[in-house]
């Protein structure tokens, strides 16, 4: 695509780029719902991904274009507000507003964006577009680039800008992935760790339910809330607790009487989740992709129950995988209520399993299922033109 995006930007704007700049989506191996509890997640980057053509202009104004949309916008440099025709410019006005309040002052650019992240799938297409519009800018502006400082500025243009109040994991793996790795982060700390995920053994397929996530904005802070009340409550029987992190297992299930029902459900999903995130990664440093299997299923299972995220296609597609053979563990991955699963499969059953839940999600549903069979790929970076 980095030839005909270099092609389409001649086409609008004359010449050639000066940069092309490829950012990617993600999927979520283990570790929902536990970011903005201060806890662990543990995702990859995928071949899906954000791509960005531009080169800088002599004067203030920004000219977009993008080609999903088919559609352009203008705008001057020092003028950043949301419009309404054109919310997907949101992105990029964020970052751009962000680097200005960092002291960066930044110049007029054209552009030519172009994505095949599916939108609406929780594949984190807005994270990618937020990395690659900081990666672009600070190409064009000589802006140094720090990755993990540059997560935490896409993560903030979201919050502040676009207003979804996000946690750190969909800009840091878009911005920091590695092929054929997956990534363990602290949300706390922000430390990492990068664990091999042996691409000959087993294939990562996301299914797409086709069923456009609802709810989440005001579901989702139902459930921050929640959370943070339990760890008020908790709080009373383990003092110094900062968030649900903080909370072991065994301590859980000791104080759990504090909690009002729905509150312990919430809190005992992420308490547990934080574990099997840990867990997952000890699996897999030791090759053991049936314990990790075990634990993707468990997660799910957790999500359904007891943070209530799931829904039926997405219980569907769960259970439809678990009938095809060498399907080791099937999840929701994003934050729920429609979008995606994610399955770890044996390489010799991926044409197999493909086929086989296709066929049967439209048999049960009548709805056309995607599936993407995902390399693990690195985070953003420049494309050779």
């Amino acid at each position: 695509m980095s030839r005909s995006l270099k092609s389409l930007f001649s086409k609008k704007f004359g010449g050639e780029p000066d940069c092309i700049v490829r950012a990617p989506g993600r999927v979520n191996l283990i570790g929902e719902h536990t970011d903005y509890n201060d806890g662990f997640v543990f995702p990859i980057a995928i071949d899906r991904d954000i791509r960005i053509a531009a080169r800088r202009r002599r004067d203030e104004e920004v000219h977009l274009h993008s080609v999903n949309f088919e559609t352009d916008t203008v705008f001057p440099v020092d003028a950043l507000e949301k419009d309404p025709q054109h919310p997907w410019a949101d992105y990029p006005k964020g970052v751009m507003a962000e680097l200005t309040k960092a002291g960066h002052t930044l110049s007029g650019w054209d552009a030519v964006i172009y994505g095949n992240v599916p939108l609406g799938a929780g594949l984190s297409s807005s994270a990618a577009f937020e990395v690659a519009s900081a990666y672009t800018l600070s190409l064009i502006n000589e802006i140094p680039f720090d990755s993990v400082q540059m997560a935490l500025l896409c993560q903030r243009a979201e919050n502040r800008f676009v207003g979804v109040q996000c946690g750190i994991m969909d800009q840091f793996i878009s911005a920091l992935g590695k092929k054929d790795h997956a990534l363990l982060i602290d949300c706390r700390n922000l430390s990492y760790r990068y664990v091999p995920l042996d691409s000959g053994q087993v294939s990562v397929v996301v299914c797409n339910s086709g069923v456009q996530r609802g709810l989440v904005d005001s579901e989702y802070n139902t459930r921050r809330r929640q959370c943070e009340e339990g760890v008020q409550l908790l709080s009373e029987a383990i003092p110094g607790i900062k968030a649900l992190r903080d909370v072991s297992l065994e301590d859980f299930e000791t104080h759990q009487r504090l909690l009002p029902e729905i509150v312990r459900k919430r809190c005992r999903h992420v308490v547990a989740e934080n574990q099997r995130v840990l867990d997952a990664v000890h699996a897999l440093e030791n090759g053991d992709v049936e314990k990790m299997g075990r634990l993707m299923d468990a997660s799910h299972a957790s999500l359904r129950d007891d943070f209530e995220v799931s829904r039926d296609e997405l219980d569907l597609l769960v259970d439809l995988a678990h009938a095809s053979e060498g399907v080791l563990g099937a999840r929701l991955t994003g934050a729920g209520f429609g979008g995606c699963t994610v399955n770890l499969v044996q390489c010799d059953a991926v044409e197999a399993f493909v086929r086989q839940i296709t066929e049967a999600y439209r048999k049960k549903t009548g709805l056309s299922l995607e599936t993407y069979v995902c390399a693990i790929a690195p985070g953003v970076g420049e494309l050779e033109g």
